[in-house]
């Protein structure tokens, strides 16, 4: 696992992100996933550690945690400290089935996750819009399409 330290210098000057590769495939299927793991995490208010895992990884994390025996796109983990999970596989079949860019469907699940540490949920219709429109609000701000839109 290689940590991309995205620590300020100054205190209050940028909230940090440390990325860490704990699967290296993540660099072929998306070039710079790093910068863009920590530009949507930046631009949703997160803090943290965002793990770029396997679908091993996060199906035993799944399973002991959730009671869920298979992997997931994306894990939250709100202590000891902020942290998301991402499941490379999970999210290239995702892209491949919504017909996006990995980078893309990566940069929306950092976001996704970055809310749900901030106490927002779609288990609700209701809920689920409010989330849906931030999430398409804060990806617009860094240049990645409405994942909500149809083509």
């Amino acid at each position: 696992m290689e940590p991309d330290s995205s620590r300020p210098a100054q205190a209050g000057v940028k909230a940090y992100v440390d990325v860490i590769v704990a699967q290296a495939a993540w660099r072929r299927c998306v070039p710079r996933a790093e910068a863009i793991v920590a530009r949507a995490a930046r631009a949703a208010g997160m803090e943290g550690t965002i793990v770029l895992a396997d679908d091993r990884m996060v199906r035993r994390l799944n399973a002991r945690h959730r009671g869920r025996d298979k992997p997931t796109n994306v894990l939250t983990y709100e202590h000891p400290a902020p942290e998301i999970i991402l499941a490379l596989g999970v999210i290239r079949r995702e892209a491949a089935q919504q017909g996006k860019k990995p980078a893309a469907h990566l940069a929306h699940l950092v976001v996704h996750g970055a809310l749900h540490l901030q106490g927002m949920d779609h288990h609700h219709p209701g809920d689920a819009r409010r989330m849906e429109m931030e999430e398409s609000r804060i990806l617009s701000r860094i240049g990645v399409a409405n994942p909500w839109k149809r083509a």
